[in-house]
């Protein structure tokens, strides 16, 4: 008996231990996929670099949940860009992003919002490609404006800019879903 019972206490932190992880993995399994809304810009569209995109996307393993062809009025993107809104580009920055069709994405992927900014590398092209050259702003931007793709920064940020979407106007062109093999 005294063997069973000093047995018992030096597995105990063992048998502690894996209960605690198992409870820990099971609870992060529940909110293991996070979503987060990427956009290919103006520029991404008329340059031709929505499939590099999306296979890039792929490719570091985010499911494509929805996607939606976009074009902005100047409202919906004074909307969306409205942290922006005491700052000097801002004007610029609407007028842009109204130029022509934008492709939203909505990605899933567990940690997608910080994996999707990782992907997409710094806001501006120039400085991607010095520290971040395998990134899409590398690859395919001009520019701090031009820099081809969007990404949400937070889980606030991509909760309202899917709201504001891919759910506020139901008369517009639907969603396509797609189902990943």
């Amino acid at each position: 008996m005294a063997d069973y019972v000093s047995y018992t206490w030096r597995i105990m932190p063992l048998i502690t231990t894996f209960f605690c992880l198992h409870l820990y993995a099971a609870a992060a399994d529940v909110n293991a996929v996070e979503r987060t809304l990427a956009m290919v810009k103006p520029d991404g569209v008329s340059g031709s670099h929505v499939e590099a995109i999306k296979t890039l996307i792929r490719d570091a393993g985010f499911t494509i949940a929805a996607e939606r062809y976009w074009h902005f009025s100047e409202a919906v993107a004074k909307e969306f860009y409205a942290e922006h809104s005491e700052r000097g580009f801002f004007p610029n920055l609407v007028e842009f992003i109204c130029s022509g069709p934008s492709l939203a994405l909505i990605l899933e992927k567990e940690h997608a919002i910080a994996d999707w900014r990782l992907l997409i590398g710094p806001t501006d092209s120039s400085r991607a490609r010095e520290e971040f050259p395998k990134s899409i702003r590398a690859k395919f931007g001009v520019d701090s404006q031009k820099n081809c793709v969007h990404g949400s920064d937070s889980r606030q940020a991509a909760i309202r800019e899917i709201a504001l979407l891919f759910e506020q106007d139901q008369t517009a062109k639907k969603s396509m879903q797609h189902d990943e093999l």
